[in-house]
């Protein structure tokens, strides 16, 4: 089984691994671990503690007002590794016995892309989504400016530019790799992560592009694309990082993730302290939490798991909506077609982490990358992620997060949904579709109010 192993070494263990300008390897953090075979080819990551915002919050509390602490006497470090399957459980309690510097042991899950079902062909085409969020362009709200996360398998700029006939930007230096490979960013094939980038740009084509091929991972799983839960607590890490570089006043980072866990055979039980599925104190959870904190909107794939038509891999027996997908800081996104029905294959809640899952609903199973090849629709909740995430970097680009906090723009999408299904929030649309018009209408609205003005 494979396993992340959160660590509290040496003061100065953690400042080297917190450091970006220092190097820290595995062996310096954790030595050799009897029972454990430790990945060298991973890089430690320095997780920041979750703290209280007041004096008098619950140290134990994950649901108050949090600030995240990278200090060294509070930041603990992730190494991974492998464990035999067999006996598992007194391996785990003799490990955490024998190194008292172990604070916890959580899973490190094969996570994967979220396509969908084959069969139906596409349902309208890309220019059918631009005009349903058009009004997005009609008041310069395009992206330019805000910085877009794809963390995905990758983005290839020359077909992007090609498919839309105009310039696409990857920026290469806030851009980052798995440990082990080695492609340069925006120039990976034509693949899952270039089908989420174009979707993503169809509501904001000027914004830069951030290329986070986490699912390139070396570490591979049972099917090509998949990797480990742990590069994307590295992803994270990274994208912390970038957000702390920016002014306040112009603070924007937006995340698209179209992936998640499909099977609970790589995860711990939901009572063992090191789940994923249904923890929110596991490692890429907090990370979501203090990434979010920081001022990213975060925004995850409802998943293919629909019960009219599930992906094949879904193994989880109810609630596939699991793990970060169903986060509470983030903006769990299912899927509608062009003429506003939900496909069958999009996830339905309650989530795991939060009950009140999918959020919302966003476009997909339409024409538009052609990724896989002409007439193959952009489809599964894998698109429908992006789009949404798209018309979320078109907001930001007038309006950043430090005058609309993630949370704020989280409520205003759902409140501004176009409902349906049963009559307000529902386990199959969420709180309706994703409504530029209603958006538009409450954001002017919020500044002639006096409360957040522009940019």
């Amino acid at each position: 089984m494979r396993v992340l192993i959160q660590m509290k070494p040496e003061r100065d263990v953690v400042e080297a691994v917190a450091n970006p300008q220092l190097t820290a390897t595995t062996q310096d953090v954790a030595g050799s671990m009897p029972g454990v075979e430790l990945d060298q080819s991973f890089t430690p990551v320095a997780v920041p503690r979750p703290v209280p915002s007041t004096a008098d919050g619950d140290p134990l509390s994950l649901t108050q007002p949090l600030r995240f602490s990278m200090r060294p006497e509070d930041a603990t470090v992730l190494v991974r590794g492998e464990i035999h399957d067999y006996d598992s459980a007194s391996r785990l309690s003799m490990l955490a016995l024998s190194r008292p510097q172990i604070v916890g042991i959580s899973a490190d899950p094969v996570i994967q892309t979220s396509p969908t079902c084959p069969g139906d062909g596409p349902v309208g085409n890309w220019q059918d989504v631009k005009n349903l969020l058009a009004e997005l362009g009609a008041d310069d709200l395009d992206g330019s400016g805000i910085a877009l996360a794809i963390t995905d398998t990758g983005i290839n700029t020359q077909h992007l530019s090609s498919e839309l006939d105009r310039p696409v930007t990857v920026d290469a230096a806030r851009s980052w790799n798995p440990p082990g490979v080695t492609g340069k960013p925006g120039q990976f094939p034509v693949d899952h992560g270039t089908m989420c980038a174009f979707d993503a740009l169809i509501a904001a084509p000027k914004a830069t592009l951030i290329d986070v091929p986490v699912l390139l991972s070396q570490q591979q799983g049972p099917t090509v694309m998949s990797g480990l839960l742990s590069d994307a607590v590295a992803a994270y890490s990274h994208l912390w990082s970038v957000l702390e570089t920016m002014p306040d006043d112009k603070r924007a980072l937006v995340v698209s993730n179209s992936w998640g866990s499909f099977s609970p055979r790589w995860d711990f039980p939901p009572s063992h302290p090191g789940n994923y599925s249904d923890n929110p104190g596991h490692p890429f959870n907090l990370m979501v939490t203090a990434l979010e904190s920081a001022g990213a909107d975060v925004l995850f794939a409802a998943g293919n798991c629909g019960l009219d038509c599930p992906d094949g891999r879904c193994e989880f027996p109810d609630r596939p909506i699991v793990g970060a997908n169903s986060h509470p800081r983030a903006l769990s996104i299912g899927g509608v077609d062009t003429r506003g029905n939900r496909v069958g294959y999009s996830s339905q809640g309650p989530g795991r982490l939060d009950s009140n899952k999918p959020d919302i609903c966003a476009y997909t199973h339409f024409e538009g990358s052609h990724a896989f090849g002409a007439g193959e629709p952009d489809s599964g909740t894998s698109a429908a992620c992006p789009v949404a995430a798209g018309v979320v970097a078109a907001v930001r680009s007038q309006w950043s997060a430090n005058v609309i906090k993630p949370a704020e723009l989280r409520t205003l999408l759902q409140r501004t949904a176009d409902d349906r299904g049963a009559a307000g929030f529902d386990h199959d649309y969420g709180f309706g579709i994703i409504n530029v018009p209603a958006i538009m209408d409450a954001l002017r609205r919020r500044s002639k109010n006096g409360h957040g003005n522009r940019r």
